[in-house]
């Protein structure tokens, strides 16, 4: 008789085990990749204003201006060089290219706002287009309603 029982609970017992291993190992994993996905949703836009200001700093401004996605072949029409130069160059007032750092990026639908502060009390937001990888000046300082496409 002490066989019989000797035994008893014991695949009960592992089972269970077995079973909030799997979900606590389900929801670790669940809440491992949502922080991943939203610490790195923004991080190609970072290293695009990354770039931007290291090529300001250079003062490589034909190589800075390429990546607003305007070239010597597909130039700007609304955004032309020398409108660049005055609003990124040595005698603008974001001339102050070795203080520029990344405040902070905010993720808004087709594209990132990337928030640079320079200077002392100086802020001008980008916009990253994630489609074209390109930059440009942020057309509102916050996330405006998405249509329901971006949604």
């Amino acid at each position: 008789m002490g066989e019989f029982l000797e035994g008893y609970g014991e695949v009960d017992a592992r089972q269970s085990r077995r079973f909030w291993r799997v979900v606590i190992g389900a929801v670790l994993l669940a809440a491992l990749a949502g922080g991943l996905y939203f610490g790195f949703r923004s991080y190609a836009a970072k290293r695009k204003v990354n770039q931007f200001v290291e090529d300001l700093r250079r003062r490589d401004f034909r190589a800075a201006y390429q990546l607003w996605g305007c070239t010597e072949t597909s130039v700007c029409r609304d955004y032309t060089f020398e409108k660049f130069m005055e609003d990124w160059g040595p005698a603008s007032p974001r001339a102050e290219a070795a203080s520029m750092a990344i405040q902070n990026a905010r993720y808004c639908g087709p594209g990132v706002i990337v928030t640079l502060r320079y200077g002392r009390d100086s802020e001008a937001s980008l916009w990253y287009e994630r489609k074209d990888s390109t930059l440009g000046f942020a057309p509102w300082p916050t996330c405006a309603p998405q249509p329901k496409a971006y949604q």
